[in-house]
């Protein structure tokens, strides 16, 4: 049974993997005032930890999925490491460039560490969702490798290179893709809200 609980996280998890999917590439290209920037960044990392928690809200529908469970806490660990990442490298320039100084390698460390922790988690939260979607009749192999093979990938290449992020150590950034995929499994679960309400009709 669909209740009216499940379904509001759902629609909020939609709303949010939708949120994040124009919030992330806003801010790879956005050079706008920091107060803006804090503000997207903290939006950002809420929008992935509900579009988390509203997809794993779908997918355990049918029955209970522990690598569903796993990777709404995962991501909802990134969103908040993203974040954390964000405000941590505005500050910093914001300091430095205040005081018309140069950026010191100990400050740039931290907040590559705080990006390597970043994409480690959405890397591990990506494989979760993907093996739980594996079996999913509204996802199944389709969605599920992709999952398996990005998450997989990503954190590799972030363990690889660290604490070089990927892109700069000659690799592909896969960030982007990571997100391409979320946002296809947000319109996913989306154009499946009939399904469930038909499946688990409300008493």
């Amino acid at each position: 049974m669909l209740t009216d609980y499940q379904n509001q996280w759902i629609i909020a998890g939609i709303v949010g993997g939708i949120f994040a999917a124009i919030l992330y590439p806003f801010l790879l290209i956005l050079p706008g005032p920091p107060v803006l920037i804090v503000v997207l960044a903290s939006f950002l990392g809420l929008s992935i930890g509900v579009g988390s928690f509203g997809l794993m809200k779908f997918i355990t529908l049918r029955q209970g999925s522990v690598p569903a469970v796993l990777g709404a806490i995962s991501n909802f660990t990134a969103g908040a490491l993203f974040t954390a990442m964000a405000l941590v490298q505005l500050a910093v320039k914001q300091v430095v460039n205040s005081a018309g100084g140069t950026l010191d390698a100990q400050l740039e460390a931290v907040w590559l560490g705080l990006d390597v922790a970043w994409d480690v988690y959405i890397g591990i939260g990506t494989i979760f969702f993907g093996w739980a979607m594996l079996r999913h009749p509204r996802f199944r192999w389709f969605f599920g490798a992709p999952g398996l093979l990005l998450g997989s990938f990503l954190l590799f290449f972030n363990l690889v290179t660290f604490p070089t992020p990927p892109s700069s150590a000659g690799l592909i950034d896969l960030g982007p893709f990571v997100g391409l995929w979320y946002l296809a499994t947000t319109i996913q679960t989306w154009r499946s809200l009939k399904w469930a309400r038909t499946q688990f009709p409300s008493a």
